[in-house]
């Protein structure tokens, strides 16, 4: 289970909280969030439909972790997961896709510990030790970034341009799922 200590828990044991990099809000944060909340799939049930995809990535990828990531206003929170058991949201904070979503196309990061933006991050420097991400955004057609489709290692790692058209196709699978859900 991930374990995220709140800043105001640093705070009060006198441990100083590391100085990481949150990702800004985007410009369209209203219309974004509006968005999202339209889709109606937050905090619903895991859907077979989308934990299919991040179960494909995991194995495609050769990956310890695969989501769903939604960012809603104050957190992460994850449609389906393939790999953080137990985990259902995050701060948005700390939340590598809160800085995806910022990207026109997918965000890689080999190494963690080498980015700026995560470098201090608790899901880095903690037990979860992220060393590798990648995340395409989950972009609707009015486009609103919603989320991402990420795949996430512990140790750092490349993704070569057949791999990022394989995320990128497997973003487009959750995308279509999610607005043929919230028709339905």
């Amino acid at each position: 289970m991930l374990v995220v200590y709140p800043t105001i828990f640093l705070t009060r044991t006198g441990i100083s909280p590391p100085r990481m990099i949150s990702a800004p809000i985007p410009a369209n944060e209203v219309d974004r969030l509006a968005a999202l909340r339209a889709l109606l799939v937050l905090d619903t049930e895991p859907e077979a439909r989308f934990d299919r995809i991040t179960h494909f990535a995991r194995t495609e990828f050769n990956v310890p972790i695969a989501l769903v990531s939604l960012v809603d206003e104050d957190r992460q929170w994850f449609k389906s997961n393939a790999g953080l058991e137990g985990t259902q949201e995050t701060p948005r904070d700390i939340a590598f896709c809160a800085h995806a979503i910022l990207e026109p196309d997918t965000l890689v990061v080999p190494d963690t510990l080498v980015d700026e933006r995560f470098k201090d991050n608790p899901l880095v420097t903690g037990p979860t030790a992220f060393r590798f991400y990648a995340g395409a955004p989950l972009t609707l057609p009015g486009g609103e970034a919603v989320g991402t489709l990420c795949i996430l290692d512990t140790k750092p790692r490349d993704i070569d341009a057949m791999e990022l058209v394989i995320l990128r196709c497997l973003r487009d699978l959750v995308v279509e799922e999610l607005q043929q859900r919230s028709e339905s």
